[in-house]
């Protein structure tokens, strides 16, 4: 919520619900990416490169590098930053458990060729963007990725789209380094990585149209 909004939040026990939904959507996106092996998306591939460093849990390892995220925003806006936003932890550690139940259910998915990879891929990358705009319209805490990139747009002259390609492109980079120093080889950074940083984008331009419908019948 952008700062001077008011704290009074009209249905809150549902739009608690459409964060959840969303999260759960975006969690078994990044599953079926994790699944497919062409990479994961630009935001979820440190926690999954530190995660196979580590030998935890993808999920444990998101909510870890999730939670690092929100002291930086702290950090970058000190009294400046909105308290409401520290929310954010319980959010961040359900979506990391979210993330490895949904491993867990999918443990069934199998790609036997490239083409295969390349669909459940997709699937990823939709159910990511879908989560991103259920999340949106529940208009509860942002992202802990998102939050850093607006509390740098508070603090300096960059503008949100151009921050988000830095941070994403710093994401895969520090991702794809750790990746060659621990593991020898680039996991976590692929084509599939590419896909992601490109479509999700777009398609939750499209999704978001739809759940302004549904933000108008069930938050309005």
């Amino acid at each position: 919520m952008s700062e001077g909004d008011q704290r009074k939040i009209n249905h809150p026990v549902k739009r608690l619900f459409f964060l959840w939904i969303g999260l759960a959507t975006m969690a078994f996106g990044i599953a079926f990416s994790i699944k497919a092996e062409l990479g994961t998306s630009p935001i979820s591939s440190a926690p999954y490169v530190t995660a196979l460093i580590s030998g935890l849990s993808v999920g444990t390892t998101t909510i870890i590098v999730n939670s690092i995220f929100i002291l930086i925003q702290i950090a970058i806006l000190r009294k400046r930053y909105d308290c409401f936003q520290l929310l954010q932890f319980p959010a961040v550690i359900l979506f990391g458990a979210m993330i490895d139940m949904a491993e867990y259910v999918l443990q069934w998915v199998r790609c036997s060729n490239y083409f295969e990879q390349w669909i459940v891929c997709a699937v990823g990358i939709f159910l990511v963007a879908l989560g991103v705009s259920i999340e949106v319209m529940a208009n509860l805490v942002t992202t802990p990725g998102e939050g850093i990139v607006l509390a740098v747009c508070r603090v300096a002259p960059i503008k949100f789209g151009n921050m988000k390609v830095i941070f994403d492109v710093t994401l895969v980079c520090i991702s794809a380094i750790l990746s060659f120093m621990f593991l020898g080889r680039l996991d976590g950074v692929r084509e599939g990585t590419v896909a992601a940083a490109i479509c999700v984008g777009l398609i939750a331009k499209q999704t978001n149209k739809l759940m302004k419908k549904v933000e108008a019948v069930c938050l309005s």
